[in-house]
């Protein structure tokens, strides 16, 4: 259902980062100028691998969705003597020319630099590319609860964890992006049920319908943040 207020206000702009399947990108482009995520366009999904199905879940979109790629193994290749935090620079310099208002990381399987941050956050401007007026926010979905399973492997990490009985519950966040890893400021935090001796693949399944509301909450947090719907509700 379209949100009225999308006609009343310039869309608030969205650029996702993803490396895989996309689910987390789908329920994003689904909720998108609802209620949920009202005045709301994404104008870029961004994958570091090329065969990621999140770019065609973007380009397929009803509203298609304009994607890019770039991977940094073939970056390395074909530009001798640059490094990993060139690589995060060339990112940042596409990100910007969409003109985001916040950008999600929606299973971006890459740690991003200082780098990266500095280029969003204005104190660093690329050469050829417009001054920023503001900070652009930066938020990550991470599938653990704050300062538990940081870093990669988080799930398989902290089922293990709670199959031993070295930790007594498991969750999930969406927090703000910094350079220490999954260590900043939580946005949303949501327990996930799991339970002694089942299959992981159960305990995942459940993860990822969580996963699919607190990203769509968390985006609209900061969106909000950002640029305010009409009203608290997002309708006029």
């Amino acid at each position: 259902m379209e949100d009225p207020s999308a006609a009343a206000t310039s869309p608030r702009r969205l650029a996702v980062l993803i490396s895989g399947e996309g689910t987390n990108l789908q329920a994003l482009i689904d909720a998108q100028n609802t209620s949920s995520l009202p005045n709301t366009c994404i104008v870029l999904v961004l994958s570091n691998r090329k065969n990621a199905r999140g770019l065609i879940r973007a380009s397929t979109a009803l509203s298609p969705i304009p994607t890019a790629y770039l991977g940094l193994q073939p970056f390395l290749k074909s530009n001798p003597g640059k490094t990993r935090e060139d690589y995060d620079v060339e990112v940042a310099r596409i990100v910007l020319r969409a003109k985001p208002d916040a950008v999600v990381c929606a299973g971006w399987m890459h740690i991003v630099s200082e780098g990266f941050l500095d280029v969003l956050k204005g104190t660093r401007v690329l050469e050829g590319e417009e001054v920023l007026a503001r900070e652009i926010p930066v938020i990550n979905i991470h599938p653990a609860l704050f300062g538990q399973f940081d870093g990669t492997h988080a799930v398989e990490r902290g089922f293990e964890a709670f199959q031993k009985g070295e930790v007594d519950e498991l969750g999930v966040m969406v927090h703000r992006v910094v350079k220490e890893v999954d260590r900043g400021e939580p946005l949303i935090q949501r327990r996930v049920e799991v339970v002694k001796g089942e299959a992981i693949e159960a305990y995942e399944e459940r993860l990822h319908k969580v996963e699919w509301e607190i990203i769509v909450e968390a985006t609209r947090i900061v969106l909000d943040e950002v640029q305010p719907p009409l009203s608290s509700d997002g309708s006029s």
